[in-house]
């Protein structure tokens, strides 16, 4: 299991007595994301072998348009990797997909989150529509970037923000499976 930090990880939208507690806090998220089982990746990637077959799992820290924190490093998560010819990224904001990714990296498949789809999308008759699509045209589901066979996929995740409900966006947990063709 592995996971990224998203911009509300980082304690950046709460008023912190101090440097040391804002620390302490990012140092007990890490802690807590060990203990039930996840490798954190912080700019970093995990080789996995099987069956004398590698794929890349990177992961950068969050990067997202201003006001969102930058913290995410590319190319710092690439350095080691760039001959392990299958890459899955985890990046939490889908804008570092067309920023950074598409038609740039030798990336398969991105997975972002972070638009929770704005709590609020309207489903129906093969409407699929939420006024975050102003914001983030990328902000449910799968994506293909152009004629390149690199996807993006943003999952709207579990929770909420400001308002304790979600309209049309159900919680959404996703189970992508690779197969070898």
């Amino acid at each position: 299991m592995f996971s990224v930090l998203g911009n509300h990880d980082y304690g950046e939208y709460f008023r912190w007595e101090n440097e040391e507690d804002k620390l302490a806090n990012i140092e007990s998220l890490k802690n807590r994301q060990k203990n039930m089982g996840f490798k954190l990746l912080l700019n970093e990637s995990k080789v996995i072998e099987q069956d004398e077959e590698q794929i890349t799992i990177v992961g950068v820290e969050n990067w997202g348009n201003p006001p969102f924190p930058q913290y995410g490093s590319l190319e710092k998560a690439l350095d080691n990797v760039q001959n392990i010819p299958f890459k899955l990224l985890l990046s939490h904001d889908p804008t570092h997909f067309d920023m950074k990714v598409a038609g740039k990296e030798d990336i398969a498949i991105t997975f972002s989150g972070h638009t929770h789809g704005m709590q609020f999308a309207i489903n129906f008759g093969g409407i699929n529509w939420s006024p975050i699509k102003w914001k983030y045209p990328k902000w449910r589901g799968l994506y293909q970037h152009g004629e390149h066979e690199q996807y993006l996929y943003v999952n709207i995740g579990l929770g909420y923000i400001g308002f304790p409900g979600r309209i049309g966006t159900d919680p959404e947990i996703t189970v992508i499976e690779l197969k070898n063709s």
